[in-house]
């Protein structure tokens, strides 16, 4: 049976091994403990608005966003930072099914919108993402800065 949910602290061990894969799957390495301890403060501080993907009992997929405001329209935006399901779960509509909540939690919280970001070589999220809505907003340049520091 599909549901999604926000997510609650009883669900950290099984969202620590996805957000685990999810961190994997973008080339770092496995950390669990480290994933649940992030998690843990994401969801015990109030920081981020995470919701889960459950078939049955099992959790197998989540999104995470992240709060941002809009100085110019005077409004929050959520960042639409991470989006997983795993890959036994892929294709089923569990991926759409997160975007929905993502968005009916943008539309509650009275919100400019949703932003996310995604690589121009994910095929399968510049699919998804613009069939849920989404459109790409080229008009500006996107810039990085990374303080080299913090990856030690």
């Amino acid at each position: 049976m599909k549901n999604t949910r926000k997510a609650i602290i009883e669900d950290l061990s099984q969202l620590a091994k996805l957000f685990d894969q999810y961190r994997i799957f973008y080339h770092k390495d496995s950390d669990i403990p480290g994933a649940e301890q992030f998690l843990k403060q994401r969801i015990e501080n109030k920081d981020s608005e995470i919701f889960v993907a459950e078939n049955g009992d099992e959790l197998v997929g989540f999104v995470q966003l992240y709060p941002l405001f809009s100085s110019t329209r005077m409004k929050r935006y959520w960042l639409l930072n991470d989006l997983y399901v795993n890959k036994n779960s892929r294709g089923k509509g569990f991926s759409k099914e997160l975007i929905e909540k993502a968005k009916e939690m943008a539309k509650s919280t009275d919100a400019a919108g949703i932003l996310l970001e995604t690589g121009k070589s994910n095929d399968i999220g510049n699919q998804l993402y613009p069939s849920c809505g989404f459109k790409i907003y080229d008009e500006v340049n996107f810039y990085e800065w990374t303080n080299n520091d913090s990856e030690l």
